[in-house]
């Protein structure tokens, strides 16, 4: 008799990650209802929005009434990005469960997204963290170009490492090891993943996988296997980063729980349901998303043989 596979924990960002990067606004009351059906489909956690500038993303400028309206599932861990002290404060009044820092561990990369040095954003974070130690709210770090910079190239994992040590002192409980532009590839992870989880068991990591490079399920595997059991995914795909050349999608939600249920494993997550969901996309940003499932439906969907005269 075989192993009973792990449960696994999916992510869902694509109403952060994804709609941030549309040039279409979507409309408020479209975020909600994409956001109350993904609360229905099996999620651990869903990144719901941004408390950043509106000036610098408009295309979430309506954080607040998306975190007011949506309807709250208590299976499900809300979470939001924020940038500074004063976007934390505005998270707190929208009573969210978790808060999601960023910065990166290449120099270049976090001085083309943030726009300040590594240690400027270490000390801006650190605020975040002071202010929100007496609070219930969870801290998260999401730590940018772990597997590779298009800029720099390859970053030293001794580097990961002091800035995942830094913040696991300021006590953040979770790291999020993010693939920023897709240049991860299989060993690299397992070898990461390893790493991490033996000089910090006591942090929840989770990891982050572009699909630049058609890797990204490869690399799940592989973080898999290293004892990783939280992932980030978008529906449909969507997502990337604007400061990073090359960076194109996320790793497509339907597809890793496709994938992932093949093999075994509890995600959790209602496939045909967030397939629906997926489905719904093109109509909210305008056009075609990077989905393989949508194109040719789960590989348990079968067709009527050709009809020969």
């Amino acid at each position: 008799m075989s192993a009973q596979k792990p449960r696994l924990f999916i992510h869902e960002v694509a109403a952060r990650d994804g709609f941030q990067n549309e040039s279409v606004f979507v409309d408020t009351d479209d975020k909600i209802a994409f956001v109350d059906r993904l609360s229905a489909s099996g999620f651990a956690k869903i990144e719901a929005t941004s408390f950043t500038s509106p000036k610098a993303i408009p295309a979430l400028k309506d954080a607040e009434a998306v975190m007011h309206q949506i309807a709250r599932n208590p299976d499900v861990i809300y979470t939001v990005l924020v940038p500074n002290v004063r976007g934390a404060e505005r998270a707190l009044e929208c009573n969210v469960d978790e808060v999601n820092l960023v910065m990166s561990v290449s120099e270049t990369h976090n001085q083309a997204n943030m726009r300040m040095t590594r240690e400027q954003s270490f000390a801006q974070l650190a605020e975040i963290v002071a202010a929100m130690r007496d609070t219930r709210v969870a801290l998260n770090l999401s730590l940018s170009t772990v597997f590779g910079c298009p800029m720099e190239g390859d970053i030293a994992l001794q580097d990961v490492h002091a800035l995942v040590d830094r913040f696991s002192q300021l006590g953040v409980a979770g790291i999020t090891l993010c693939d920023t532009t897709g240049m991860a590839y299989p060993s690299q992870v397992n070898q990461v993943a390893k790493h991490m989880k033996a000089h910090f068991g006591h942090l929840e990591f989770t990891m982050h996988f572009h699909n630049t490079r058609g890797m990204a399920l490869a690399n799940t595997l592989e973080a898999i296997d290293a004892g990783i059991d939280r992932f980030d995914a978008s529906l449909g795909g969507i997502g990337g980063c604007p400061y990073a050349p090359g960076a194109s999608g996320n790793v497509c939600t339907e597809e890793l729980v496709h994938m992932l249920e093949l093999m075994g494993y509890d995600t959790g997550v209602d496939l045909d349901g967030i397939i629906d969901i997926a489905g719904s996309l093109p109509r909210l940003i305008g056009h075609d998303v990077p989905s393989q499932i949508l194109k040719a439906g789960p590989r348990t969907r079968l067709h009527r043989p050709p009809h020969r005269q």
